[in-house]
């Protein structure tokens, strides 16, 4: 696991004290792409996280969260971020 990625899982469990999560470094498949043009990795990042800070909020309300955890990491070397969140009772 590199850097970017033990940070975003960092941030995750402090912000939002998840059950589940799993960081997914996804570089690999995007070399060449904006973001990743050489192929260095740690700049497209896929999570699947289950928390009960999602009771109750829509999709676009648990995104909001993931992504304001992951403010500064959004705006510096993550290019990319997909996500799956699910409240407790629905994983």
């Amino acid at each position: 696991m590199g850097k970017v990625s033990e940070t975003i899982e960092k941030k995750l469990m402090d912000a939002l004290a998840p059950t589940y999560l799993e960081v997914i470094d996804d570089s690999d498949s995007h070399a060449g792409h904006a973001g990743n043009p050489h192929g260095e990795g740690e700049s497209h990042f896929h999570v699947n996280i289950t928390s009960e800070a999602f009771q109750g909020k829509n999709r676009v309300g648990r995104q909001r969260l993931v992504n304001a955890a992951l403010r500064e990491e959004l705006a510096g070397p993550v290019h990319a971020l997909s996500m799956k969140c699910f409240a407790p009772d629905e994983s």
